[in-house]
């Protein structure tokens, strides 16, 4: 099947050739000619599959046709982070670029007079987080009563960050009279629920078992150990050592590494720059322009290594990235799967290595539970440093065999001289210790004699009856020589 027979407008089929693309990806083929029918949809697929296109390229069509009012979009899609609203905004212009259509961006770390003015001007679709969209609604700058279609992109992530009270408040101020579209990669219990509450007679559509990781992604599990298992956060030394090690036998074009606190990234992040990698980071705390100048750069190859929290895991789309590395194990296990879901995407081979010390089983366990499979463990004797390598810059003290082996090879040396020699050998050493010896003492006669012949006895005067010495001298102070009772 390709994408004329989905039922997509003429625009919207050039736009999609355009952008390369042929062939729809299995939630593409089965969403698009539902959301055409104007149904509300349940959508649960693996993170890479493609679930934005399936919702932007019939909400452009749907959109082709009438006009928003100020202040009065037509349309509104929920994300959980910036990044991914910004990715949307951007697919958006991508396929909907022979359309006269208009949106907003409405994220937290962007000038609000900016989207103010976008508003104003009455945009067809609003792209926004809960958080920046519910500040503009209280301060009257924004109506949602004509708003048709609801896209809940990324419901678990919403559920996991705590959203779902926003996002129930904005759902409540839209009609009821309106098109939901909620897509998930997960469908627990607790999506399940809000999905009921949400939509009305959806259609449930399915393509891949919750949760699961793709078949294109090659991963793999290291364990090392550290001084103190039962230290919190131990074994960041030697997970930095055996993240460099996994990345000098591996062919990385670019690669995004994880860590579980920002502490962490900056540390990380200092220690690849020290051994000479090139590195990037991307977290939270940094501003949305910094954000986003930080990601074009990456995609742009600026550098070959990005070391990010999560708010990297979720619907980003780096082309071909060939490496995902979990420097942390996430404490939840779904996060495990969108880690991972950057790389292998579109077809495209992928390789996910997660490096773990010992307290983090629990956590190891939770993942194979839930993707239904062991991750295959790398052996430990391929990470292991070396003699010739220096750990973090410290050369390792050499292991016990070794010295055994140096002191054996010393004592070869030693037997393989003649027997004659060698007595005469220690002979010669006997003598040689012998005259150390005599000279040593002789020196220290020598000195004696030199302290003594030094040594005098004070001049008293006539008046003095007591005279205090200090120390190890002969030396009197003056004002010590005075006569009693004067």
């Amino acid at each position: 099947m390709n994408f004329s027979e989905l039922g997509l407008g003429d625009g919207v089929l050039k736009a999609v050739e355009d952008a390369g693309y042929s062939t729809p990806t299995p939630i593409q083929e089965k969403a698009i000619p539902i959301v055409l029918m104007g149904r509300d949809i349940l959508g649960c697929a693996q993170t890479g599959t493609g679930k934005t296109a399936s919702f932007t390229l019939p909400m452009i069509d749907i959109l082709a046709t009438g006009r928003a009012k100020a202040r009065m979009p037509r349309s509104l899609i929920l994300e959980p982070t910036r990044e991914l609203a910004a990715q949307v905004a951007d697919n958006f212009d991508t396929y909907g670029k022979y359309h006269k259509l208009s949106k907003a961006l409405l994220i937290g770390g962007s000038s609000m007079n900016d989207q103010m003015k976008v508003i104003d001007r009455g945009p067809d679709v609003l792209i926004a987080t809960p958080g920046r969209l519910l500040d503009l609604f209280e301060r009257g700058r924004l109506l949602m009563t004509d708003i048709k279609t609801l896209v809940i992109d990324e419901a678990d992530r919403m559920l996991d960050m705590g959203f779902i009270p926003e996002v129930e408040k904005i759902v409540s101020l839209i009609s009821p009279m309106r098109q939901t579209l909620f897509f998930s990669a997960t469908l627990a219990p607790e999506i399940k629920r809000l999905a009921d509450k949400f939509l009305m007679n959806p259609k449930e559509i399915t393509v891949a078992p919750p949760a699961t990781s793709a078949e294109t992604i090659t991963q793999g599990l290291v364990m090392v150990s550290h001084d103190d298992g039962k230290r919190p956060g131990g074994g960041q030394k030697e997970k930095r050592i055996a993240l460099r090690e996994i990345i000098a036998r591996e062919k990385i074009k670019d690669a995004l590494i994880f860590c579980n606190r920002k502490r962490d990234i900056a540390t990380l992040h200092k220690s690849m720059t020290k051994h000479g990698f090139s590195v990037g980071q991307l977290h939270g705390d940094m501003s949305q322009p910094a954000r986003m100048e930080m990601l074009t750069r990456f995609k742009n190859s600026e550098f070959t290594f990005m070391i990010c929290s999560d708010v990297a895991a979720r619907g980003l789309d780096i082309p071909a990235l060939s490496h995902v590395f979990n420097f942390d194990v996430p404490s939840h296990a779904e996060d495990y799967v969108h880690r991972i879901g950057r790389t292998g995407r579109a077809g495209i081979e992928g390789h996910a290595y997660t490096i773990a010390v010992p307290e983090d089983r629990q956590y190891i366990e939770a993942i194979t539970k839930l993707i239904g499979r062991k991750i295959p463990p790398i052996s430990e004797t391929s990470v292991k440093s070396t003699n010739a390598v220096k750990r973090d810059g410290i050369s390792p003290a050499p292991d016990n065999a070794n010295a055994k082996k140096s002191v054996v090879e010393a004592n070869k040396d030693t037997s393989s001289v003649h027997p004659q020699r060698r007595e005469q050998n220690r002979g010669r050493g006997r003598d040689q210790s012998r005259s150390e010896e005599s000279k040593a003492e002789k020196a220290n006669e020598s000195q004696k004699k030199k302290m003594l012949s030094k040594t005098t006895t004070p001049k008293k005067p006539d008046q003095l009856n007591d005279l205090v010495k200090f120390g190890d001298t002969d030396h009197v102070p003056a004002f010590m020589q005075r006569p009693k009772g004067k």
